[in-house]
């Protein structure tokens, strides 16, 4: 095994196991997440969590989670909230980083990634579940949702929700501008992309003097006697 095979199996080992970790353990966890705008985009950063995510969506009681999501007003509001959110400028401007590049390059090299994949298509298990999706607890219970009126209500009266005040004043706090351009500057925003942008920190063993703000460097460069700087 040559070096850039063995880095690529590193690399690839590496990256699924981190998705392994990250990835929700519930078809309501995953509905949660891609309802995100800080989080959603996390599938198509790394291929393993792309693999997460599609064997996620095999299974029909995501979807239905998703629709269950989709029902509940609170959904739309802590979305509205999300774009509104930094965190959502850095979840998607993080595709800017080359090392995201890298893991799908090693991706398609790893037979692993594109077996995992296929596996998925070709079982069958996944196409039973789906037949029998239909008269799953869970879709009768979706089902008699949209015939409780409650459900309806609860849409009209979420405009006057604290919430969905809350989120609806967020545009005429001046805090959020700033934190939206704090966000970008802030090399984390653009993984290692932005590492590479940031100037190096002066030495600690820096002499004061080499600051060409230091007040007292100034005052050194006066031709003023009772300018100078107390020693």
């Amino acid at each position: 095994m040559n070096k850039l095979s063995l880095f690529v199996a590193l690399f690839a080992a590496t990256s699924f196991a981190h998705a392994a970790d990250t990835a929700p353990a519930t078809p309501q966890g995953w509905a949660a997440k891609m309802v995100d705008p800080t989080q959603n985009a996390a599938a198509f950063k790394d291929p393993a969590a792309f693999a997460q995510w599609t064997g996620a969506m095999m299974n029909p009681a995501t979807s239905m989670a998703l629709m269950q999501q989709g029902m509940d007003p609170n959904t739309a509001v802590k979305m509205m909230a999300g774009m509104m959110n930094p965190a959502t400028m850095q979840n998607y401007m993080q595709f800017t980083d080359p090392a995201m590049a890298m893991k799908w390059m090693a991706a398609g090299m790893n037979p692993n990634f594109y077996t995992s994949l296929m596996a998925q298509g070709l079982n069958p298990n996944a196409y039973l579940s789906w037949m029998a999706a239909p008269l799953s607890p869970q879709a009768m219970n979706l089902g008699m949702q949209a015939l409780n009126p409650a459900m309806y209500g609860n849409w009209m009266a979420a405009p006057m929700s604290p919430g969905a005040v809350n989120t609806m004043m967020a545009p005429m706090n001046p805090n959020l501008y700033m934190n939206w351009m704090g966000a970008g500057m802030d090399p984390k925003t653009y993984g290692s992309l932005g590492a590479m942008m940031t100037a190096p920190a002066p030495a600690a063993a820096a002499p004061a003097a080499a600051n060409p703000m230091d007040p007292a460097a100034l005052l050194k460069m006066l031709p003023i006697p009772g300018a100078q700087p107390a020693k």
